[in-house]
């Protein structure tokens, strides 16, 4: 039940019967017929057992192989497990790097195949992102236009997926609060460099909520810390309070 919840939670299409399915098909794969029609269905309901279960190195396994894949819901998932797999800590500097490109190329393919795949758009988005760290500052809020676009595309293709209205939010609290010499490097880059404010943030982070309320510790988190920058500790203090009772589940939710 709680693998179920935090796959919807998160966005992904989890069936508990994942692998009963896959391994039942595997039973009649003798046909070539009928194995050669579902084989890509298949193993993304094999895929998305493993995510739902946390099996991130597994599902790398499954996914790379499929790498050189024309159909774009294999590939921006290999671009999430990728880059899940880089934000191991057993993963070496060297390994990471290299998955984080990786990522990013597995993204690009798959909107290239399907533009109209909001999934695509968003990863796409978290990638490009990633390999800014990567490649410093002037590149990483160089990127910043383009990144906001494929959240804002993948928002119009699916408007209840709360995790990339989320994002959305943390893109205009990272400008909102962008130290003096960031801003610099911004009015070098643009005529007109990105910016936003805490309110628009606080827009975005409720607006996450309310598409799926209590999804995802992080957004009650910078609920508070954007009524904080605000100050209005009241409204911070609730949001606080919710994020601190949260249910830790995963690593990203004891740090929050």
């Amino acid at each position: 039940t709680q693998v179920l919840r935090k796959g919807l939670q998160r966005g992904v299409v989890l069936s508990t019967g994942s692998f009963l399915v896959y391994e039942a098909h595997k039973l009649i794969s003798g046909f070539a017929e009928v194995h050669a029609s579902f084989k890509v269905e298949d193993v993304i309901e094999q895929a998305d057992y493993l995510y739902g279960s946390g099996e991130t190195e597994k599902l790398y396994r499954l996914l790379v192989q499929h790498k050189n894949s024309d159909d774009a819901e294999l590939l921006w998932r290999l671009a999430r497990s990728s880059r899940d797999l880089a934000q191991l800590g057993s993963t070496s500097a060297e390994e990471k790097r290299q998955l984080t490109y990786d990522s990013l190329e597995y993204a690009k393919k798959a909107l290239e195949i399907n533009e109209s795949n909001f999934a695509a758009h968003k990863w796409y988005g978290i990638c490009l992102s990633d390999v800014g760290d990567y490649e410093g500052i002037k590149t990483k809020i160089g990127n910043a236009i383009v990144i906001k676009e494929h959240f804002q595309r993948a928002i119009e293709l699916n408007p209840k997926d709360a995790t990339t209205i989320h994002l959305i939010g943390i893109w205009c609290y990272s400008f909102a609060e962008m130290p003096w010499y960031q801003r610099k490097i911004a009015a070098t880059l643009f005529a007109t460099p990105p910016t936003s404010t805490f309110q628009e943030a606080l827009r975005y982070f409720h607006m996450a909520e309310e598409a799926d309320p209590n999804f995802y510790s992080k957004n009650l988190l910078f609920l508070g810390k954007t009524y904080l920058k605000l100050n209005n500790k009241k409204m911070a203090l609730l949001w606080l309070s919710k994020a601190k009772e949260y249910p830790a589940q995963t690593e990203e939710d004891k740090q929050v």
